[in-house]
């Protein structure tokens, strides 16, 4: 497909400004780690809720997740609707008024106060596993899949091209250029998306011929169904959504730079409202696309195709600056967790305790950009995968490592019985036991594999019953010990420091309001 001179004008200037924008958020980087890796804690909630959003609305979603609803319909929407009601309710109400208090930069730290040192390096070393093998990899992998479907660019370029340029600012400026850089982003993805969701809604007749498709939205299917069954809810879903949104450096590190535990509860709610919104500009053009052009060869071309076949000249070019501005924020914020963890889990405590704080800048910076390079490796490797939406594939590798991810965590706030042992033993079986049923069900179910939701669901429910047995055959941390690191409904519900919600900042009535309205929708489309 040809690009108009507009469309390849609004495309530089978008990376224009970008890469300017991040380097002007560079040079108010005051050097401390603080400031590099929380931004010296002075985000608001808007720009709190806008980043978490921006970070984690990719390709994932762009071409992903309108791919899986062009292959399985209106139950894709499950991903964006079944992370308010799991896990944004999960950071919101148990952990982080621990993470802010404690005053942590990265979640392995939780781990080292809750247990010990060995289980913050196991989950540092899962965690970036995912990060280079799942996030940074699939969304750049997705990015150059549409670039090369429309344009015909090679796709090793595009990856190549898209990595070096994200690196460069993400790199040299933290946290702070890639907030700064993520709101920008959000802004011109989301306008990209609503152009093409109202070209799509145009072509298919109007809003009344995309309800009419009601009859068949269901977010409730059976518990055979290889990728969306019901019983997901009691564990592949549970264990993944708690794991993503209230575990997950690269999603929490954002509310870790409130300017303080109000302006982050309010981020986390805010987010909650724009994810309500998002299926608008994802899961509805790939129902529509479905009806427009049945028959496609992959899923995931479902995204590519509205585009060339609806968009005027000038709106092509809105709409390829929105899908760089996803690929980028993704990549950027994966990169930027990344170099925290390493340099805070592993540099810091085992390799230089007595590092300066330049020191550890520095190193920040140089995991950076070697975590570049595997993700480009490995997004050159997923060019060869299956026909399955790739959006699929990431589901079904987060349920490998956010089993025992999530079962540490959850062992770790809610019983004062749980003990490093045990935190080891859930941690440790996720990967074994999921690699052995993905192996051996087949074998004894007439090569049927088991679905993904309900293998994770059961590796979960394994890990935490291991856990618990553990525990109680080993000697647990004291009583004392234990202070400030286990729930409780009083500190779940008060907020600390100077800042008291009130008037526009009440966190917990906008909370209430989006979870009636989403629970609603549930009992809606049941």
């Amino acid at each position: 497909m040809a690009l108009s001179g507009l469309d390849i004008g609004i495309f530089a200037v978008y990376f224009a400004v970008v890469i300017a924008l991040g380097f002007y958020a560079t040079r108010k980087s005051e050097g401390t780690k603080r400031d590099y890796f929380l931004a010296g804690d002075k985000l608001p909630w808007w720009m709190i809720g806008g980043s978490i959003v921006a970070s984690n609305l990719s390709t994932h979603q762009f071409v992903g997740l309108t791919g899986a609803a062009y292959d399985r319909g209106f139950v894709a929407i499950t991903a964006e609707w079944g992370a308010i009601l799991l896990g944004l309710n999960v950071l919101l109400w148990i952990f982080l008024p621990f993470y802010l208090r404690n005053g942590f930069y990265t979640m392995p730290e939780f781990l080292q106060r809750r247990f010990g040192g060995a289980s913050r390096v196991a989950y540092a070393g899962l965690i970036l596993l995912i990060y280079v093998f799942v996030e940074i990899s699939a969304v750049l992998y997705l990015g150059a899949f549409t670039l090369h479907f429309l344009l015909g660019i090679n796709m090793l370029l595009s990856i190549v091209v898209l990595a070096f340029l994200t690196c460069v600012y993400t790199i040299t400026g933290g946290l702070r250029a890639v907030v700064w850089t993520e709101m920008l982003q959000l802004a011109v993805l989301v306008m990209g998306g609503l152009a093409l969701a109202f070209s799509v809604i145009h072509a298919a007749g109007g809003w009344d011929n995309v309800m009419v498709t009601q009859t068949e939205w269901k977010l409730i299917l059976p518990s055979n169904d290889p990728d969306y069954p019901w019983t997901q809810y009691v564990g592949g879903t549970l264990c993944i959504s708690a794991f993503y949104w209230a575990t997950n450096q690269f999603i929490v590190q954002r509310a870790l730079a409130a300017k303080d535990e109000t302006h982050a509860r309010m981020g986390v709610v805010f987010a909650q409202y724009i994810k309500f919104f998002i299926p608008f500009i994802t899961v509805v053009p790939g129902l529509m696309a479905a009806k427009l052009f049945p028959g496609l060869e992959k899923a995931d071309e479902a995204f590519p195709t509205l585009v060339k076949e609806l968009l005027p000249h000038g709106l092509i070019g809105l709409v390829l600056a929105g899908l760089s501005a996803a690929i980028m924020s993704h990549v950027s914020g994966a990169i930027n967790s990344c170099t925290t963890i390493a340099s805070i889990d592993f540099y810091l405590p085992y390799i230089n305790p007595k590092a300066s704080e330049l020191q550890v800048v520095r190193f920040g910076k140089i995991v950076g950009a070697v975590v570049g390079v595997l993700g480009v490796f490995w997004a050159w490797v997923l060019i060869h995968y299956s026909d399955k939406p790739v959006f699929i594939y990431l589901m079904d590798a987060y349920g490998y490592f956010a089993a025992g991810i999530a079962a540490m965590f959850l062992l770790g706030i809610f019983w004062k019985r749980a003990t490093h042992a045990g935190a080891l033993a859930a941690g440790g079986l996720t990967l074994p036991l999921s690699a052995a049923i993905d192996l051996f069900w087949p074998i004894y179910n007439s090569g049927q594999k088991l679905p993904f939701a309900n293998r994770t669901g059961i590796v979960f429910w394994a890990c935490l019953a291991l856990g618990v047995v553990v525990s109680l055959l080993t000697k647990p941390k004291a009583e004392e010990e234990l202070k400030g690191l286990i729930w409780n409904w009083k500190d779940a519900l008060s907020t600390t420091g100077k800042n008291q919600p009130s008037g526009f900042m009440r966190p917990g009535l906008w909370w209430a309001v989006i979870t009636l309205v989403v629970v609603w929708m549930y009992f809606r489309y049941w």
